[in-house]
């Protein structure tokens, strides 16, 4: 028996983007730039692809522009923004618990002589309003929230956040990672005035290396892959449509029925925390209740390091994560638990369990008998 909780670094595709991406790697396979019929061909699944995203957002197809993945969004959005704004200001705020992908060009960008602020989290990993609003200047160019943090599942207050901004600078451009939010509840940047939002196709059952950075119109980016002029010059090279069409399919299965399927998650959530708080010296981080992401839960076994548990739980089928995949490969301790207060000698102690739609209450309930047999064992060994 296989279970699979790590969907926050990866999702199974879905038969309907697979079956549509075969068809364009083996029929439909022009190029979207050549002139022929084959090439049209193409050009229309990247038109109907925008078409599908755009509708789960309510925003303009023409404002979609298709990415390697979250990585790359996020890299253009911040780094292209920063550069294109640069004159009216350089400084930048951003949150302490953001992804590697945030933070990584957060400090590209402080050695070419910006400034960052860089806001704290409460122990839920929710920023403070208040704090926000101190730290905006006449001269902050670009603030980068996460929607959903990868690793404990906090939700930001991001239309509130995006409206003490704006009144104070109204010229201050506004980018969301939406990552880990996109396909399991409602993004709806215009309706939170924002200017910039990312998102990545591996993590809503779409295939990997794909990804799409919603800009606003009229909103100003520096490109930062140059070449070929495609995507009107903003991220030139020959698109990828069969995975641009898959995840769109994707994206459309997603929202299709989302309030079921975030009640679905929000269920299993429910029932894997219950479990939790039967096991002894076990504690869940972030918050427990529906205000966190519907899908990620976080939990520290004290007195057991998190990759033999990891191991362990994996010789049963079951797979979960230390973190965040992107740097779980790394020794560095987590940022996010060092920001909500977790303490020193659980930091190296955590699991992130991580659901989808696929997943059933018999995966968790496998879960969490393991979780019961593998700890005292694992913590006699480790205590001896």
């Amino acid at each position: 028996m296989e279970v699979y909780l790590d969907n926050s670094a990866t999702t199974r595709c879905s038969e309907r983007a697979c079956g549509l991406m075969v068809e364009l790697l083996t029929k439909d396979y022009g190029n979207p730039s050549s002139l022929h019929m084959k090439g049209v061909e193409a050009e229309r699944y990247i038109d109907e692809a925008k078409k599908k995203i755009a509708k789960t957002m309510k925003v303009s197809p023409k404002e979609i522009f298709f990415t390697s993945g979250g990585t790359e969004s996020n890299n253009l959005a911040i780094i292209g923004a920063a550069m294109a704004y640069r004159r009216a200001g350089q400084h930048i705020i951003t949150t302490s618990i953001e992804h590697a992908s945030v933070l990584a060009p957060m400090q590209f960008l402080e050695e070419q002589g910006f400034s960052v602020t860089y806001l704290p989290v409460d122990r839920h990993g929710v920023i403070s309003l208040e704090e926000l609003r101190d730290a905006v200047r006449e001269d902050t160019i670009l603030v980068s929230l996460m929607q959903v943090n990868n690793e404990v599942g906090a939700v930001e207050p991001i239309a509130e956040a995006a409206a003490i901004i704006k009144e104070i600078n109204p010229n201050t451009r506004i980018h969301v990672d939406a990552i880990q939010a996109y396909g399991k509840m409602a993004v709806t940047p215009k309706e939170w005035n924002i200017d910039l939002l990312s998102v990545s196709g591996h993590k809503i059952h779409g295939p990997k290396g794909t990804g799409f950075l919603w800009i606003r119109e009229k909103t100003k980016l520096k490109p930062q892959m140059l070449g070929g002029g495609q995507q009107k010059g903003m991220r030139s090279g020959t698109e990828n449509v069969p995975a641009i069409a898959g995840m769109a399919e994707a994206a459309a299965e997603c929202y299709e029925d989302l309030a079921g399927h975030a009640e679905h998650l929000y269920r299993l959530r429910e029932h894997f925390i219950e479990g939790v708080h039967g096991l002894a010296e076990t504690s869940v981080n972030g918050r427990e209740d529906r205000n966190g992401a519907p899908h990620i839960v976080s939990v520290s076994f004290a007195g057991v390091r998190s990759e033999v548990l990891l191991h362990a739980l994996e010789e049963r089928g079951i797979y979960v994560s230390a973190g965040s995949a992107c740097s779980s490969n790394k020794p560095a301790v987590s940022r996010t638990l060092q920001g909500i207060g977790v303490k020193q000698e659980l930091l190296d102690a955590t699991l992130r369990f991580s659901f989808s739609v696929y997943n059933t209450q018999e995966d968790i309930d496998a879960a969490l008998r393991a979780l019961e047999e593998l700890l005292p064992a694992l913590r006699r060994f480790t205590r001896r």
